[in-house]
């Protein structure tokens, strides 16, 4: 056997090892690009779904605070009419007729005395004549005597005498005692 045959035999090897470690590695690499376009896809995956989830928690809180603003509105613009309907009221009983305010003064004045026996007693200015009428009219009520006028809608402010005890049964304050108490009911029946 000649050197040119060992040579020969020597590269065959060579190339025949070469082959199989070029094998081997080929094999390596499909394995690792195998995990690794696994562990892609699962990072995808996990991405995709947290993505989801943001997005479906970010829809939730815009909505809520969406009906939050609606519900807001509507409570203000329900809160602007009940308003409006007061004043209204407290304006059409200012607007009764004087013989409306003449019986309302009259008995206001009796339940004052109950408390208060001797003092003075306040009104506007469009009651002053009426409630100097009713004062001199009934005798029950000479303890008293009628004050400057006041800014009231209707119906009187008394204080007793020295200005220890003060009473307010203006229509205002009777107004807020009936509109306190019925609100709920009310807004129930007008925004039901």
């Amino acid at each position: 056997m000649g050197l040119e045959a060992v040579v020969e035999e020597i590269r065959g090897k060579g190339r025949s090892e070469a082959e199989q470690v070029r094998a081997e590695s080929r094999k390596e690499v499909e394995h690792i690009l195998a995990g690794a376009n696994k562990r892609v896809a699962e990072i995808k995956l996990a991405a995709e779904d947290e993505l989801a989830k943001q997005s479906a928690h970010l829809i939730s809180r815009e909505t809520s605070a969406a009906n939050l603003l609606v519900k807001r509105e509507m409570l203000n613009t329900q809160k602007g009419l009940l308003d409006q309907v007061y004043r209204m009221t407290l304006a059409e009983i200012s607007n009764l007729p004087e013989s409306f305010h003449k019986e309302a003064i009259k008995k206001l004045l009796t339940e004052v005395i109950k408390e208060i026996p001797k003092g003075t007693v306040f009104c506007n200015k469009r009651d002053v004549p009426t409630a100097k009428a009713v004062l001199a009219e009934h005798k029950d009520f000479a303890g008293f005597t009628l004050g400057a006028p006041v800014e009231i809608e209707g119906g009187i402010i008394v204080e007793g005498e020295g200005g220890g005890l003060k009473i307010d049964y203006s229509y205002r304050t009777f107004l807020d005692r009936v509109w306190e108490s019925g609100l709920k009911d009310a807004s129930d029946i007008l925004f039901a």
